[in-house]
């Protein structure tokens, strides 16, 4: 049951006891909704801070008052991503507390970009919620079919896709060299941003048929929260690919 999202495979259903109620789509879709509620809270409060900050017309204050917890976000919700996915029955606590992380990391981002293309952030969280919705009809109404080629072809995209990433951040580390399409504005840089949202949406299908499987299979009831962490990491994804694509049209 692979899955091209990387804290969901498998095997992290696998072997669990079963003791009392058990885990169900349902269940998880709505601590998916917990775990968005708390990353817009603290995302929203970021954004306040930054605003506030920006007010006086200091761009550098008002990066210098996010920054922080920007970074504070991403390391703490790295750490909090590792240990969901290694310890999974902690997952009703971590993953509320990478939700809570992500949020305040999401949050100064989505300021700074909203600065820059005034509207852009509605736009890319209507969009994602919309994806969201707009997959989950399509697999439990049987529109998409989750097949073992989908799923090899889908995995195999994203590991492409991933190592190119990995690729383009050494180059920008080590050299003045990056990948241009990843970046570049024109015809082929918004085609290839299009490209990665539509695998970002596709992996929520996958996601979606692995959860429904676990659950088929008598997965236990804390799972749940572990099936929607895994759900926040694609969402995730799929807003920040979201904005590259939006940044790149309004440029």
């Amino acid at each position: 049951m692979p899955s091209g999202n990387p804290v969901l495979r498998g095997k992290a259903f696998q072997g669990l006891p079963v003791t009392g109620e058990r885990m169900t789509m349902n269940g998880t879709i709505t601590r998916t909704a917990l775990l968005l509620a708390l990353a817009v809270i603290t995302g929203g409060w970021t954004w306040q801070r930054f605003v506030d900050a920006a007010a006086g017309g200091d761009m550098a204050a008002a990066l210098a008052a996010i920054s922080p917890f920007m970074w504070g976000g991403l390391i703490v919700g790295l750490v909090m991503a590792l240990v969901t996915t290694f310890a999974q029955r902690w997952a009703g606590i971590t993953a509320p507390l990478y939700a809570i992380a992500e949020g305040f990391a999401l949050g100064g981002i989505s300021a700074v970009m909203n600065l820059r293309f005034p509207g852009i952030v509605l736009q890319a969280v209507m969009l994602t919620v919309g994806v969201l919705a707009v997959m989950l009809l399509a697999y439990r109404s049987g529109w998409i079919k989750v097949t073992d080629r989908f799923r090899l072809g889908v995995v195999a995209a994203t590991g492409g896709i991933a190592l190119l990433y990995v690729v383009d951040i050494a180059l920008r580390a080590f050299t003045h060299i990056q990948i241009p399409f990843i970046h570049e504005t024109g015809a082929i840089g918004i085609g290839f941003s299009l490209l990665v949202v539509g695998l970002a949406a596709l992996n929520l299908v996958l996601d979606f048929d692995l959860i429904d499987r676990a659950a088929a299979q008598g997965a236990p009831k804390y799972m749940e929260w572990y099936g929607a962490f895994a759900l926040m990491v694609t969402l995730v994804w799929l807003y920040m690919e979201l904005l590259r694509l939006l940044s790149k049209a309004r440029r």
